[in-house]
């Protein structure tokens, strides 16, 4: 038994802020201003100038790629290509892997202006296979010794451009395919590992993780829930499958499906594919790519409903969005479910009508608030093509929060960084002043709302007397600081079932036979 006291967060209904709490054996006795006679002695941790609150969620991550991409070469900081060619030649030197991954590249945040090409792979990794994945991870560049390997299987596909080695869309996802099933199954769940043990640091106590991409018989999917079943931490993963098949999902027993890939509506903005009811403002006969006509996404949707699946699609651009909310409201007009928790990824770029719908229906959005002012995808760019009018309309998040449409945060991972201090200083502090939000909101954003998209509100998300104590020790109150200051909070310590957080390395295979037996 323990009692901390200090400022206590508990991201409650009414937002409350406590002096005290009390945590036994994983569980919340007690919260509040006055200690009972009955824990006077109980251990006391004092938090003096720190405060306790809920831990994070990260409610869109892809944990495979990010766990695989986290072990590789990090490219996003470079301010040139040649620079970016450098940190290559670097890593190609000190490694023995015989196929690379980098990641990070854009042509919107180097002063060359372009990505980087095939041509210039070839000058510092020609003997080896690498895939540059584009910083938005809808895209890659191949060198010349990986395109010979693959390019039977994708130069019939969309988005082959052999002459500059970029792969896009269908392209993209089978290069993907090739480099995914080259690494090892022991590889990938030390990979995995360490990424939780790096998210734990940054105060995230669950992740949702979309899956179902480059392995056969969808084996990541598999990996992913048997891992998490197997950690004993505390840490909690609920996989969503990227699929438009159900039974990809309840052959497995998992009560939701969806994401991005299969699953996505449309592109992104940094490959010009995400779908847009007015044309681009660069190209006014380009309105970006809608993969699938609404018979079919209707179609899933209501199969997915009937089975009594969580749906969530991928939706960037605003005709994707308005998409996605017909769909999804045919699903619940066919077969009306009270608390379905369905929801819209990225919503970048909303509709009034899509938002109706969204408030209606209670859609809820799993944003990631980390594309305001993203290095990767600037902001000059967006007006670029965009225009200054829908640039203006970007991620409106509090527009969102006033139509009482439940928000969560995540990173995108790996497009982002998983870490919920940028999460909230971004949505604090946007520079689109209409759209900026409270400190309060956004805490609830990376916590209450976080858990309450899967269903856990009832056990985590807030501090409260029965729910389990899943905590996170920040170095400062977020309330009290300036606003400008919540980017230099730093979280101390992640508290998962009352005890400090573990780490995740152990033995792989006792690890994953623990998970394939386990009933949890």
């Amino acid at each position: 038994m323990r009692c901390y006291e200090g400022t206590i967060i508990t991201v409650n209904e009414n937002n409350d802020v406590y002096r005290y709490l009390v945590e036994d054996k994983g569980k919340i006795l007690f919260v509040g201003n006055e200690l009972p006679k009955k824990f006077k002695n109980v251990k006391t941790l004092h938090l003096g100038k720190r405060a306790l609150l809920p831990s994070f969620v990260d409610t869109h991550q892809h944990f495979a790629s990010y766990s695989t991409f986290h072990a590789g070469l990090n490219v996003m900081d470079a301010e040139t290509n040649t620079e970016i060619k450098e940190m290559i030649a670097g890593f190609v030197s000190k490694t023995k892997e015989k196929t690379l991954i980098a990641f990070g590249a854009s042509p919107y945040s180097v002063k060359e202006g372009v990505l980087i090409s095939r041509e210039e792979l070839d000058e510092v990794c020609p003997d080896k296979e690498i895939m540059v994945v584009k910083y938005d991870g809808h895209a890659c560049v191949v060198n010349s010794k990986l395109l010979k390997k693959i390019d039977k299987k994708v130069r019939n596909l969309r988005g082959y451009h052999p002459d500059t080695g970029e792969m896009n869309q269908e392209a993209f996802f089978e290069v993907s395919n090739y480099i995914t099933n080259s690494i090892s199954i022991p590889k990938l769940i030390r990979n995995m590992q360490n990424a939780v043990d790096d998210m734990a640091k940054k105060g995230i106590g669950c992740l949702h993780t979309v899956s179902g991409v480059g392995f056969v018989a969808n084996l990541d999917i598999t990996m992913e829930q048997t891992f998490a079943k197997a950690l004993k931490n505390g840490f909690q993963i609920r996989v969503f499958p990227q699929s438009l098949n159900i039974k990809t999902a309840t052959r497995r027993k998992i009560p939701r499906i969806g994401g991005c890939f299969e699953c996505a509506l449309d592109g992104c903005f940094g490959s010009h594919d995400a779908a847009l009811n007015e044309p681009y403002t660069d190209d006014i006969n380009d309105k970006g790519i809608l993969y699938y006509d609404d018979e079919k996404i209707t179609d899933f949707c209501k199969k997915a409903n009937r089975a009594v699946l969580q749906i969530e699609l991928h939706a960037i651009g605003d005709k994707a969005f308005d998409q996605a909310c017909r769909c999804i409201k045919a699903a619940l007009d066919d077969y009306p479910r009270s608390d379905h928790r369905h929801g819209i990824i990225h919503d970048c770029l909303p509709t009034e009508e899509g938002l109706k719908i969204c408030k209606e229906y209670g859609i809820q959005m799993p944003v990631q608030s980390a594309f305001i002012q993203w290095k990767q995808e600037p902001d000059e760019y967006l007006t670029e093509i965009l225009g200054e009018e829908r640039e203006k309309k970007l991620n409106p998040i509090k527009t969102f929060l006033d139509n009482e449409i439940s928000v969560s945060f995540g990173s995108d991972a790996p497009c982002t960084d998983p870490d919920p201090i940028i999460w909230m200083d971004k949505a604090v502090n946007n520079p689109n002043k209409n759209e900026a939000i409270s400190i309060q909101d956004a805490l609830r954003c990376c916590t209450y709302y976080g858990y309450k998209t899967c269903f856990d509100d009832k056990e985590r998300g807030s501090l409260e007397a029965g729910k389990i104590a899943d905590m996170v020790i920040l170095s400062a109150n977020p309330y009290e600081i300036k606003k400008e200051e919540i980017k230099n909070l730093s979280v101390e310590r992640l508290i998962l079932k009352g005890r400090s957080y573990q780490s995740c390395k152990e033995n792989i295979l006792k690890q994953m036979i623990r998970g394939l037996i386990s009933n949890k």
